[in-house]
């Protein structure tokens, strides 16, 4: 990935609002092909070995609405080492370019990182009361999962993408924050 033209980078949870390097665009995308799942155990951002959190990775089938963001060449082999530091800790993301329609109607090769659903962290589908189990506990090196959790929630809503299990999973989050 080495020329003179900017590249493309999606992102579908944490790096929508934390995408933690220089870009000079943005826009909301939709990524075909793969959805957002809270699918891949957490044992360092959002949880601990012995107390694992959930974070979200992107799973084959359907789609996903999320964030492109622009980087110029210049600042292109810094973001990607930093995004490669970040998204390849413990190999459970595969690092790949698809193809992102961005709201504009323009199409842009965007690197994107999908979950390898042959890692040990790959938690597969779980249902909702056990993903708000493990959301609950996990606290990690960047936080609360919970915080991790509502914030994606949060900003997916004020960018308009709605998504219905997120949604049902705060929903069982925030049951627990009124109960208390």
């Amino acid at each position: 990935m080495q020329d003179n033209a900017s590249k493309w980078v999606f992102g579908y949870g944490s790096l929508i609002w934390r995408p933690g390097f220089a870009f000079i665009g943005s826009e909301r995308a939709l990524l075909r092909g793969a959805h957002r799942s809270l699918c891949i155990y957490s044992d360092y951002y959002r949880g601990t070995p012995e107390v694992p959190g959930l974070v979200f990775g992107l799973a084959r089938g359907g789609s996903c609405g999320g964030m492109a963001f622009e980087v110029d060449a210049e600042h292109w082999t810094v973001a990607y080492q930093y995004l490669r530091d970040r998204e390849l800790l413990g190999g459970v993301y595969r690092e790949v370019t698809r193809p992102v329609e961005l709201v504009s109607g323009r199409t842009v090769t965007a690197l994107t990182y999908l979950v390898d659903e042959t890692n040990v962290r790959y938690a597969g589908r779980l249902d909702l009361a056990e993903q708000a189990r493990v959301v609950r506990r996990g606290v990690g090196q960047s936080g609360s999962n919970i915080d991790y959790v509502l914030n994606t929630a949060e900003h997916l809503a004020t960018m308009g993408i709605f998504d219905k299990y997120l949604v049902a999973l705060v929903a069982l989050l925030r049951e627990d924050v009124a109960a208390a």
